[in-house]
């Protein structure tokens, strides 16, 4: 735990009692201040009160005495309208903070030479791959490093600041909407496509969001962004155009001629101007697909920025065992080859795992996200058949009639079990039932750990009951 010592014999306020507002207030309590904890939940708030979290119903005290209020990332800040805490908040003058703020002033605080290493990635996907493969490599390098924010542990959660650590956070767009003093040594920014618009309201808002995870840097500081996207591309010019830090463009789509790109299964280094290949991934089976090469060249060029030998690199990329839910193998029956890609939660990381394979039997569905999968139809020829689960079903059936065969199977275990025995009946050489739902969770599952977990119970259970050739509507 990293105690904050800031508020020591002050009120504060922590509203959101999940696995961030927990760290935050044990971290509190450990640094001396007086910690007022709520959440809506009458469950969360128990658990939190059974695991030791001060109690106290905020709605109900004089908000003037509160030093801060510490913010759940996922509550709503401004759009669509914001929360009545955060109102109260406003009203009286109190500062509303993150969990990654008080990480941020706690590091501040440190004399110079103790101060650790931050690195810090953003994007719309690939942010936990990214984020879990540079901690990867500096530990491959000989590092003592710590990975949290938006991934693995809060960063509160983290052993205690000192010099020589190197701390890798995932940020989201939330966290970096609540965060203003975090000085990241290496930013990183991989891509920007829609998404939380329900959060933020429109793409200018996003944007805003995710380019904050730059304030304050100087020039021993790199920003390391994607160039793929309008969005990025524009920031990487405005970034280079104000020379106040190191930039590093990356790549999975175009030759640099500075940067880092990913082309043909090759890392290409130019960082200096010079073009050099210097790392094979068909060696790196975990970073399959054009998405991995982008999170590849941006973590090559996050742990270059860290003075990490290209060689070190190279061959921490061979031993990356990926995260799961993200592409994960999950086992071979019977010749059918089942990956997990869970995690793709919208379109835009669906069709990452979609561009992966040849030929695949989708298993997808869930809360849609604006947009549905109407911009995946340049993958529609590679669907043998779909399988459609949860809310979004029929919605996508309609967008797939006459174009892809498409079973409404409704459930996930349905859905396993018709494409299993769909694909081994093919005749194709290692067909693959590939779950990349493009959608959220929430309708069938608590998360998409959760969905993906299941997914591999119910392929685990095929070798168990073989199941019978199932068919669905065409």
């Amino acid at each position: 735990m990293i105690p904050i010592t800031e508020f020591k014999g002050r009120d504060v306020a922590v509203f959101g009692l999940a696995r961030t507002g927990m760290a935050a207030a044990r971290a509190l309590v450990a640094g001396g201040a007086r910690v007022h904890a709520w959440d809506d939940s009458d469950v969360t708030r128990a658990k939190a009160e059974a695991a030791g979290i001060p109690i106290s119903d905020i709605n109900s005290r004089d908000w003037r005495s509160f030093a801060a209020l510490v913010l759940s990332p996922g509550v709503p800040l401004t759009f669509p309208e914001p929360h009545r805490v955060v109102t109260l908040a406003e009203a009286t003058g109190v500062p509303i903070v993150s969990d990654i703020e008080l990480f941020a002033r706690a590091v501040n605080a440190m004399p110079a030479t103790q101060r650790p290493k931050l690195i810090g990635v953003t994007g719309t996907n690939g942010k936990s791959t990214t984020s879990a493969l540079i901690a990867h490599i500096l530990k491959e390098a000989g590092k003592d490093v710590r990975l949290g924010g938006n991934i693995g542990d809060a960063i509160l959660e983290q052993p205690p600041l000192h010099a020589g650590a190197y701390y890798v956070i995932e940020l989201s767009s939330f966290q970096l909407d609540l965060t203003s003093s975090l000085r990241l040594d290496v930013a990183v920014w991989l891509n920007t496509t829609p998404d939380h618009l329900d959060r933020h309201g429109d793409m200018s808002a996003y944007v805003a969001a995710k380019k904050r995870i730059f304030l304050n840097q100087g020039a021993a500081d790199w920003a390391v962004i994607g160039v793929d996207d309008h969005y990025c591309a524009q920031i990487c010019t405005e970034l280079t155009r104000a020379a106040v830090q190191h930039v590093a463009p990356i790549s999975s789509g175009q030759a640099l001629g500075r940067g880092v790109s990913a082309l043909d299964g090759k890392i290409i280094d130019a960082l200096s101007g010079r073009s050099e290949v210097v790392a094979e991934l068909a060696a790196a089976p975990a970073l399959a697909g054009k998405h991995n090469a982008q999170n590849a060249a941006a973590a090559y060029g996050a742990a270059r920025a860290l003075g990490v030998d290209f060689r070190i690199i190279a061959q921490a990329f061979t031993t990356f065992a990926g995260l799961p839910h993200r592409l994960e193998r999950s086992g071979t029956i019977s010749g059918v080859r089942f990956v997990n890609d869970s995690k793709a939660t919208n379109a835009n990381a669906a069709a990452q795992a979609l561009a992966v394979y040849p030929r695949v039997y989708w298993i997808a569905g869930g809360v849609a996200k604006e947009g549905g999968i109407e911009d995946l139809a340049q993958f529609f020829p590679r669907i043998a058949k779909a399988y459609l689960i949860g809310q979004s079903a029929g919605d996508f059936a309609d967008v797939l009639r006459g174009k892809v065969a498409v079973a409404m199977s409704g459930n996930l275990e349905a859905a396993v079990k018709m494409a299993f025995a769909d694909a081994r009946a093919s005749g194709e050489p290692h067909p693959v039932v590939l779950l990349s739902p493009a959608c959220a969770s929430f309708d069938q599952f608590k998360s998409y750990e959760d969905r993906g977990d299941q997914f591999k119970k119910f392929v685990a259970a095929l070798n168990e009951a073989p199941p019978k050739r199932n068919g669905g509507a065409a």
